[in-house]
């Protein structure tokens, strides 16, 4: 009986070797520091995998199983689309399903497929990336021994979390960037959650962390995208990543109720999600955490400077492993005091095998065209690459989007025989409804 445990720990402990030889590794370093740049056609796609949750079960076969099939996933997508970035947009790890001493290993088994193919990629981090076994800072300095990795962290400071940076994209032949100005700006947010690393209570609780974006984060975002527009004399479009959605998506879905809101040839995507969990659940106004209140509208700020930078073309969540839609937000929806400029709120594709839900994997793709930027048409073409192959939700994110008509996303889903999704994580919504105060933020 020890010899078949010692086995499956062994099986269920990432790989400490590098997925490449040194030697391919350090060939390949020089092309990552150099900036992101638009194609030679003026192109730039995205690739978004999220929610994909390695490390769940480690001491069980199905855990492991789970995290095979994730890469399959990644790797399924990727010998479809050619992306000039990908982005890992939060939750890469269940943290508080994985031991203190490899919970960060997990990383070197998410980038692999990436590495071999010599992308680069720029993360998130979610609420499951946060916890008493793991913290941000460890995924980071993970992340960053391999050169194809550009996640950084530009916002010092305990309550900003970790993952809040920019990204700039120059038109292809800019060798110089301090000689060029960007393209293109992609925003980057830690929307916190989980737990903070190894801490507890008196009492022997592991301390929460608050899940929504920090009122400090917020102040970096508005004045460093000012010096930009400053700095250019001009508007640069940009497009944001944060892992929990803000409350304006939760009110878009809700406005008319969960058949009339979300219109499936309008706003094409899976639904299942209802309704999303939003930033600030379960959190007081006054910053308590007791179970007493439904919202505590903390994100306020966060939609505020969401809704009044000009150029911002979308936002782009996970979380919601059964929300799949793409929002215009162009309007004051009843019940808020934040109205939209226009700004796409949307929903990418649960990726992984781990956490909860059995709609069909995949990873939402995201295109730009620089002559239409150039030209102040801030518009991108976006559709979901499912791990069958297919491609369904292709839309473009125009300023008639919301009223153009599109074919409806099929609701399939996939099955793991080997994996069990009800152990560790159910969806957002009925997690939290269902758990104690303590635990309802994972």
């Amino acid at each position: 009986m020890l010899d078949m445990l010692l086995l499956l720990f062994a099986l269920a402990t990432p790989s400490r070797q590098s997925p490449l030889p040194e030697q391919a590794q350090i060939g390949r370093a020089d092309a990552f520091t150099r900036p992101l740049s638009f194609t030679t056609n003026g192109t730039f796609q995205v690739s978004i995998f999220e929610d994909l949750h390695f490390g769940e079960n480690a001491w069980d076969t199905w855990g492991p199983q789970q995290d095979i099939n994730s890469v399959k996933v990644i790797n399924k997508v990727l010998d479809r689309e050619s992306p000039g970035l990908v982005v890992l947009n939060g939750d890469l790890i269940t943290g508080e399903n994985t031991f203190l001493e490899n919970s960060t290993l997990y990383v070197d088994q998410i980038v692999q497929p990436l590495v071999q193919r010599g992308l680069t990629w720029a993360s998130t981090y979610g609420n499951h990336d946060h916890s008493f076994n793991i913290s941000g800072e460890g995924i980071l300095a993970r992340e960053r021994r391999w050169p194809n990795a550009r996640t950084r962290s530009m916002v010092p400071g305990r309550a900003a979390g970790v993952s809040n940076y920019y990204l700039p994209v120059y038109a292809a032949g800019c060798s110089d960037e301090l000689q060029c100005s960007p393209e293109l700006l992609l925003w980057f947010f830690d929307s916190r959650g989980g737990f903070y690393f190894q801490e507890r209570h008196p009492d022997g609780s592991q301390v929460g962390q608050p899940d929504w974006v920090d009122a400090g984060v917020v102040d970096w975002f508005r004045q460093t995208s000012q010096r930009f527009v400053a700095r250019s004399g001009r508007t640069i479009p940009s497009l944001a990543f944060v892992h929990i959605p803000t409350e304006a998506s939760q009110a878009l879905q809700t406005e008319h109720g969960q058949q009339a809101s979300v219109d499936r040839h309008r706003q094409p995507g899976i639904n299942d999600d209802y309704p999303v969990a939003q930033q600030a659940q379960g959190w007081c106004a006054d910053g308590r955490n007791d179970g007493s209140c439904g919202y505590g509208g903390q994100d306020v700020p966060f939609m505020q400077a969401i809704a009044s930078t000009p150029g911002l073309m979308a936002v782009f969540s996970g979380h919601d492993h059964g929300a799949t839609w793409c929002y215009r937000w162009d309007r004051l929806v009843p019940g808020m005091t934040v109205a939209g400029n226009g700004v796409n709120l949307c929903f990418g594709q649960h990726s992984g095998y781990g956490g909860y839900g059995n709609w069909i994997r995949g990873s939402r793709q995201v295109r730009l065209d620089l002559r239409s930027l150039r030209a102040e048409r801030w518009e991108a073409e976006t559709w979901i690459r499912l791990e069958s192959g297919d491609v369904v939700g292709d839309v473009v994110l125009n300023g008639t989007y919301g009223r153009d008509w599109y074919p409806a996303t099929p609701n399939t889903m996939t099955y793991c025989p080997t994996c069990n999704y009800t152990v560790v994580t159910p969806g957002p919504g009925s997690f939290q409804r269902k758990m104690s105060p303590v635990r309802r933020r994972l």
